[in-house]
Protein backbone atom coordinates (compact mmCIF):
# COMPACT_ATOMS: atom_id res chain seq x y z
CA UNK A 1 0.00 0.00 0.00
CA UNK A 2 1.44 3.74 -0.69
CA UNK A 3 1.38 6.18 1.68
CA UNK A 4 0.01 8.62 -1.21
CA UNK A 5 -3.18 10.49 -0.68
CA UNK A 6 -6.04 9.48 -3.90
CA UNK A 7 -7.62 11.78 -5.70
CA UNK A 8 -11.30 10.74 -5.37
CA UNK A 9 -11.31 13.24 -8.55
CA UNK A 10 -9.06 11.53 -11.03
CA UNK A 11 -10.09 10.00 -13.52
CA UNK A 12 -9.42 6.10 -13.14
CA UNK A 13 -9.77 4.84 -16.86
CA UNK A 14 -6.33 4.30 -18.68
CA UNK A 15 -4.85 6.74 -21.15
CA UNK A 16 -6.06 5.03 -24.87
CA UNK A 17 -3.66 5.00 -27.66
CA UNK A 18 -3.69 7.46 -30.66
CA UNK A 19 -5.74 6.46 -33.62
CA UNK A 20 -3.69 5.69 -36.51
CA UNK A 21 -4.67 8.54 -39.14
CA UNK A 22 -3.63 6.66 -41.97
CA UNK A 23 -5.86 4.29 -43.98
CA UNK A 24 -7.85 1.38 -42.32
CA UNK A 25 -6.16 -1.92 -42.33
CA UNK A 26 -7.97 -4.63 -43.24
CA UNK A 27 -6.08 -8.59 -43.22
CA UNK A 28 -2.59 -6.63 -43.06
CA UNK A 29 -3.44 -4.34 -46.27
CA UNK A 30 -4.96 -1.02 -46.89
CA UNK A 31 -8.43 -1.19 -47.19
CA UNK A 32 -9.64 -1.18 -50.50
CA UNK A 33 -13.27 -0.92 -51.94
CA UNK A 34 -12.56 -2.56 -55.09
CA UNK A 35 -11.72 -6.25 -53.32
CA UNK A 36 -14.44 -6.68 -51.09
CA UNK A 37 -18.31 -6.43 -51.80
CA UNK A 38 -20.70 -3.51 -53.19
CA UNK A 39 -23.87 -2.16 -51.76
CA UNK A 40 -25.62 -4.29 -54.81
CA UNK A 41 -24.21 -7.84 -52.95
CA UNK A 42 -25.63 -6.55 -49.90
CA UNK A 43 -29.11 -5.47 -50.74
CA UNK A 44 -29.34 -9.15 -52.59
CA UNK A 45 -28.45 -10.72 -49.84
CA UNK A 46 -30.87 -9.18 -47.66
CA UNK A 47 -33.46 -10.05 -49.95
CA UNK A 48 -32.88 -13.56 -50.27
CA UNK A 49 -32.51 -13.61 -46.17
CA UNK A 50 -36.00 -11.82 -45.93
CA UNK A 51 -37.35 -14.53 -48.32
CA UNK A 52 -36.11 -17.58 -46.47
CA UNK A 53 -36.92 -16.11 -42.89
CA UNK A 54 -40.77 -15.79 -44.43
CA UNK A 55 -40.49 -18.98 -46.13
CA UNK A 56 -38.82 -21.12 -43.34
CA UNK A 57 -41.90 -20.73 -40.58
CA UNK A 58 -44.40 -20.97 -43.87
CA UNK A 59 -42.66 -24.45 -44.41
CA UNK A 60 -43.61 -26.12 -41.57
CA UNK A 61 -47.29 -24.47 -41.43
CA UNK A 62 -47.54 -26.39 -45.09
CA UNK A 63 -46.47 -29.49 -44.02
CA UNK A 64 -43.59 -29.67 -46.15
CA UNK A 65 -41.04 -32.63 -45.24
CA UNK A 66 -38.98 -31.68 -42.68
CA UNK A 67 -35.72 -32.01 -44.06
CA UNK A 68 -36.55 -28.92 -46.49
CA UNK A 69 -37.67 -26.57 -43.31
CA UNK A 70 -34.39 -27.74 -41.68
CA UNK A 71 -32.23 -26.74 -44.81
CA UNK A 72 -34.20 -23.58 -44.86
CA UNK A 73 -33.58 -22.58 -41.27
CA UNK A 74 -29.89 -23.92 -41.87
CA UNK A 75 -29.94 -21.43 -44.84
CA UNK A 76 -31.44 -18.67 -42.77
CA UNK A 77 -28.83 -18.51 -40.20
CA UNK A 78 -25.82 -19.07 -42.39
CA UNK A 79 -27.33 -16.21 -44.40
CA UNK A 80 -27.68 -13.98 -41.54
CA UNK A 81 -23.82 -14.61 -40.60
CA UNK A 82 -22.56 -13.86 -44.32
CA UNK A 83 -25.12 -10.48 -44.43
CA UNK A 84 -23.33 -9.80 -40.90
CA UNK A 85 -19.86 -10.16 -42.18
CA UNK A 86 -21.26 -7.81 -45.38
CA UNK A 87 -22.35 -4.67 -43.45
CA UNK A 88 -19.42 -5.31 -41.28
CA UNK A 89 -17.25 -4.26 -44.05
CA UNK A 90 -19.33 -1.80 -46.00
CA UNK A 91 -19.10 0.32 -42.71
CA UNK A 92 -15.32 0.34 -42.77
CA UNK A 93 -15.42 1.22 -46.18
CA UNK A 94 -17.36 4.22 -44.82
CA UNK A 95 -15.55 4.72 -42.12
CA UNK A 96 -12.52 5.01 -44.32
CA UNK A 97 -13.95 7.24 -46.48
CA UNK A 98 -14.79 9.59 -43.42
CA UNK A 99 -11.41 9.68 -41.90
CA UNK A 100 -10.40 12.81 -43.47
CA UNK A 101 -11.76 15.90 -41.73
CA UNK A 102 -14.83 17.59 -43.84
CA UNK A 103 -17.02 20.65 -42.91
CA UNK A 104 -20.54 19.82 -41.49
CA UNK A 105 -22.90 20.68 -44.08
CA UNK A 106 -24.73 23.34 -42.10
CA UNK A 107 -21.76 24.93 -40.13
CA UNK A 108 -21.01 28.21 -40.40
CA UNK A 109 -18.48 28.62 -37.77
CA UNK A 110 -15.48 27.08 -38.06
CA UNK A 111 -14.77 23.20 -36.44
CA UNK A 112 -12.61 22.87 -33.62
CA UNK A 113 -9.99 20.62 -35.98
CA UNK A 114 -9.74 24.02 -38.04
CA UNK A 115 -9.33 26.32 -35.00
CA UNK A 116 -6.85 23.67 -34.07
CA UNK A 117 -4.91 23.69 -37.70
CA UNK A 118 -4.43 27.22 -37.27
CA UNK A 119 -3.44 27.94 -34.29
CA UNK A 120 -0.69 25.64 -34.95
CA UNK A 121 -0.01 27.10 -38.66
CA UNK A 122 2.65 30.06 -38.19
CA UNK A 123 1.25 32.97 -39.45
CA UNK A 124 2.14 34.31 -42.84
CA UNK A 125 0.34 37.62 -43.12
CA UNK A 126 3.16 39.78 -42.23
CA UNK A 127 5.09 40.70 -45.71
CA UNK A 128 8.25 39.85 -45.71
CA UNK A 129 11.44 41.39 -44.12
CA UNK A 130 12.95 43.99 -47.19
CA UNK A 131 16.50 43.28 -48.22
CA UNK A 132 18.73 46.07 -47.32
CA UNK A 133 20.37 48.46 -49.89
CA UNK A 134 23.43 46.69 -51.30
CA UNK A 135 26.48 48.59 -53.26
Amino acid sequence: MTDQPVDPRADPTPPRRPRPTGPIQYKGDDLEAERGPGLGCFRFQLVVLVVFIVLTPLSVAWNWPPPISAALLFAVILLLLVTGQTIIFLLRLVAADRRGRRRPLAGETKTVGELEDEARAPANDDPPPEAPPGP
